[in-house]
């Protein structure tokens, strides 16, 4: 049996004037070693951005994030830290999980419209660790993930799916 691997997430990068939060499971390898959110070059969260808010994915990761906090959108995880072998959300060890501090995050956000939860596995952590400590009540949304194992869905049907946050983003403007 292979030990697993101690993974500690990234940096919230949410600013006052959120107004969706885009919550991952827990960082994948490459974003965790690149110290960078969605890192894998298959990953389609960035392409995703620049449809949903204009954001340049081409352009440095600074100024991705200026971008999408110029645009409304915080980016976060669930998980703050695991246990998990790889980077698949599948191989997070259940009952590792340290959830960061959602509930007093989202109270402090007066302008937030939507939580997105990207993946089943956000979705599933954010329910568990998170809705119960909530004293606000915020849209919460599961949408499929952006990530490259999940093929079943293209960049266009990500697309279509990932509408309600454009939609968030236009109602709160």
């Amino acid at each position: 049996m292979t030990e697993n691997d101690i993974c500690i997430g990234l940096p919230a990068q949410i600013d006052a004037a959120c107004r969706v939060l885009v919550l991952g499971s827990m960082p994948g390898s490459a974003s965790l070693q690149q110290a960078q959110y969605y890192a894998h070059p298959r990953n389609r969260f960035w392409p995703l951005m620049a449809h949903v808010c204009g954001v340049d994915a081409q352009a440095p990761y600074p100024q991705r994030l200026r971008a999408l906090q110029m645009a409304g959108i915080g980016l976060w995880d669930v998980i703050g830290r695991c246990e998990r072998r790889g980077s698949l959300d599948a191989a997070i060890v259940r009952g590792t999980e340290v959830p960061n501090p959602l509930a007093d995050v989202l109270a402090g956000l007066p302008r937030l419209a939507l939580v997105a939860c990207n993946g089943a596995t956000a979705h599933q952590a954010y329910q568990r660790h998170v809705a119960p400590a909530l004293t606000c009540a915020v849209p919460v949304l599961a949408l499929p993930s952006t990530s490259p194992a999940n093929a079943a869905f293209s960049l266009d049907r990500l697309r279509q799916a990932w509408q309600p946050v454009a939609d968030a983003l236009a109602e709160t403007r």
